[in-house]
């Protein structure tokens, strides 16, 4: 099946439906002040399409309209430890392979500015970031020698300065014309072969093989490999550097430099093998929805409380996808920003762990394995046992 909308990474037209929701909220990191606000919050439909040429999968009905960044947003996980931690190494990987002091770099899509301030306690950077979603008092005292923020969408024009260093984490993926963007990259950098880039966006591939739907929402309307990552970059003008796949093999992590004829890396020759999981991917996605599905709902036929832990992204695809409602008793999240507001589409409200005291769950989905330790020590500190699983 083609698609009249060419490939966005590199305008190809051979390309395949892989997946479609007839209906998905439009945003899944908004906070919402009731639960009538949060049923009512607007959907549309989903259609990923797989590119045979390039790799990328992408929202071919992707509306970039519908999503409101500079809203009241909150895709912070800082509040984890656990990913604290991989931050923190992040950042001293970075300082290990660039001298950054007193240089500066530019962080495009920086968040609440937490990577930023780390990256700049490390290595003594200038730091720039570029976030619609930027809250000043959620960072203070970071406005200022070291760090400074532009809260507004990206564009090289409005970049007063030639940066050393480009960051860009966990945007890529809500790009809908990812070629365009990497031209305004290129605008940015403007050719000076001395300038190091390092990207981090979520890994497809996992996706693919598991028929893991909760990680496919309206925001992410552009899914990479580590192939099509590569590919987008080279064909940008720029080299890959280095490429591997980190936290639990769910996020890319890519350096990259201009060109300067540096041989492809091993493991961004991965077409044959993300073009199979592609065409496995309608059949997979079915079995695996209908296994969640059926696992919550004879839960709760049996009579058992169900609480999913994760009140972001993940959690809002996980019940909007399979209509699931009442069959889940709680939502928890331990950022502090989350709890008391109400998820779209379903309208659960998002409570502290502490909650589940009142309301003591049978079982516990937790949204994303790599924080099942973390949990479950908290659960274990409350004194609580459920049955506790990951998606």
């Amino acid at each position: 099946m083609s698609a009249s909308k060419p490939c966005p990474a590199c305008g190809g037209s051979h390309l395949s439906e892989i997946y479609r929701l007839d209906a998905i909220p439009v945003q899944s990191c908004i906070l919402l002040d009731t639960e009538a606000e949060a049923r009512a919050f607007p959907r549309a439909p989903l259609v990923l399409m797989f590119c045979g040429t390039c790799g990328l999968v992408f929202n071919t009905v992707f509306d970039l309209a519908k999503v409101d960044y500079a809203s009241t947003t909150e895709e912070s996980q800082h509040f984890s430890g656990t990913f604290n931690r991989f931050a923190q190494e992040l950042a001293a990987e970075v300082a290990s392979l660039y001298d950054l002091q007193d240089r500066k770099v530019l962080e495009i899509g920086c968040g609440k500015g937490e990577f930023l301030q780390e990256l700049a306690r490390q290595t003594g950077t200038h730091g720039h970031g570029v976030d619609p979603g930027f809250i000043p008092e959620r960072l203070p005292g970071a406005d200022g020698a070291e760090i400074t923020f532009q809260r507004e969408y990206f564009d090289p024009k409005t970049i007063a300065f030639s940066p050393d260093f480009v960051v860009c984490r966990h945007t890529l993926e809500h790009i809908p014309e990812v070629g365009t963007f990497m031209r305004d990259i290129a605008e940015v950098v403007n050719d000076r072969g001395d300038v190091g880039i390092f990207f981090e966006t979520p890994d497809v591939r996992r996706v693919l093989d598991e028929g893991a739907f909760w990680d496919i929402y309206y925001e992410h309307c552009s899914y990479f490999t580590l192939g099509s990552h590569a590919r987008l970059f080279r064909r940008a003008g720029m080299d890959v550097t280095k490429l591997y796949l980190a936290y639990d093999d769910q996020y890319i992590i890519q350096y990259a430099a201009p060109a300067a004829g540096r041989p492809p890396l091993e493991n961004e020759d991965d077409l044959d093998a993300v073009t199979a999981l592609a065409a496995a991917f309608p059949a997979k996605v079915a079995e695996t929805r209908a296994h969640w599905t059926d696992f919550v709902r004879s839960r709760h036929a049996a009579g058992r409380k169900v609480a999913i832990w994760g009140g972001g992204s993940k959690g809002v695809s996980f019940l909007t996808t399979n209509g699931l409602e009442d069959e889940v008793a709680r939502v928890i999240d331990i950022n502090p920003f989350k709890q008391g507001k109400y998820m779209p589409g379903t309208g659960h409200r998002v409570s502290a762990p502490e909650d589940l005291k009142d309301t003591v769950p049978d079982t516990v989905i937790v949204m994303n394995p790599v924080y099942l330790p973390e949990i479950g020590a908290q659960l274990a500190s409350m004194g609580l046992h459920p049955e506790l699983v990951a998606v």
